[in-house]
């Protein structure tokens, strides 16, 4: 019995950079407005204003995809749009495949992407980087594509379970 797990979560360098700077702005802008000599800024309102930019901000780095697929089918978490491991059962897939991807043009980018805006043809995609996917095709017709950093890993497991796809 294989078993694959793996937990993505959004830390790529170009994302960093760019909430960061994206945050420089209005924390200089606020911290600024206080600083002046007549600013009706309080102290209390200058935390509140930077905690609550700050954590809006910081937000995504809580955001989590978790993959698992073992002898029961292929479970998924996308934190904190699902507070628990979603099942599909190996008797609910038509096919299963990875595949290569383009998120932006197939999904409108990296997230929990797709099916009523963007290429509904192409179904959901749960991704958080890269463009290496778990393509699901299931019997009831729906599409789901899981976003993988573990390609090999992830083909080798799909293979152990092949025959579970009547």
């Amino acid at each position: 019995m294989k078993i694959f797990k793996e937990e993505q979560r959004f830390t790529q360098t170009w994302l960093i950079v760019l909430l960061a700077v994206s945050v420089i702005v209005p924390i200089t802008l606020v911290v600024k407005e206080y600083l002046e000599e007549n600013s009706k800024m309080t102290t209390n309102n200058l935390i509140i204003t930077l905690v609550g930019v700050l954590g809006s901000v910081s937000i995504i780095f809580f955001f989590k995809l978790i993959t698992r697929i073992d002898e029961f089918g292929i479970h998924y978490q996308f934190f904190p749009f699902h507070f628990s491991l979603k099942t599909i059962t190996w008797k609910e897939i038509d096919a299963v495949k990875v595949r290569t991807y383009d998120p932006i043009g197939e999904y409108g980018g990296w997230g929990l992407k797709g099916a009523s805006f963007w290429n509904s043809e192409k179904g959901k995609a749960i991704n958080v980087s890269g463009d290496v996917g778990i393509q699901l095709h299931l019997k009831n017709g729906e599409k789901l594509l899981i976003g993988t950093q573990k390609k090999t890993e992830a083909i080798n497991v799909l293979k152990t379970y092949e025959n579970k796809l009547l």
